[in-house]
């Protein structure tokens, strides 16, 4: 998912499914499980059947049978409920996890750079002070450069409306994006 959404590394691995329109890992096991229990019930002559529906008793404590939970999730509202309650960088940016977010129509370049901005890892000075040892963290403004100050404070690069803006993914934060963000990424 790293590929897909041109993400680098220390991105949380919450943002991934969200940026690549691909349910958790997690849910889409689920609801594979759901989709094999359902087609072997149908057909009892399937030697898995009797494995599953007459299973024998649990003997070890540690290991969580196929058949210990059996009950429907609707994936869409689990996800939503898991994206809500976890701690995520500029997780305001996204109301429906479920949904193909703004800007997934974009070139590759801009769709990864809009995505490291989202989740705030991108090759800003700071974080290249942190991954790579680069000269100095510090903005050509004299402070600290993150992705968040190269979009919302920096008065050299700032985005009108800021990353609230650059979410909605208009035409003034396409030219922005092209433009003035890749400029000051690229000194």
């Amino acid at each position: 998912m790293c590929f897909i959404s041109g993400c680098v590394q220390p991105t949380q691995t919450l943002w991934l499914p969200v940026l690549t329109n691909i349910a958790p890992p997690a849910l889409r096991r689920r609801s594979a499980t759901e989709k094999l229990l359902c087609n072997t019930e149908a057909h009892p002559n399937w030697p898995l059947y009797a494995d599953v529906f007459d299973h024998p008793q649990k003997r070890l404590v540690a290991r969580l049978p196929i058949w210990a939970d059996t009950t429907p999730v609707d994936q869409s509202a689990q996800w939503e409920e898991d994206w809500l309650s976890a701690a995520v960088v500029n997780s305001h940016l996204v109301y429906d996890p479920t949904i193909q977010q703004l800007g997934f129509d974009l070139p590759r370049h801009s769709w990864t750079l809009f995505n490291r901005f989202r989740t705030d890892q991108g090759p800003s000075r700071a974080n290249m002070h942190k991954w790579v040892p680069a000269s100095s963290p510090l903005c050509d403004c004299r402070e600290q450069q993150t992705m968040e100050h190269i979009v919302d404070s920096c008065p050299l690069t700032k985005l009108d409306g800021g990353l609230l803006s650059l979410h909605e993914a208009d035409e003034d934060a396409i030219s922005w994006l092209k433009m003035t963000a890749t400029k000051a990424l690229a000194k």
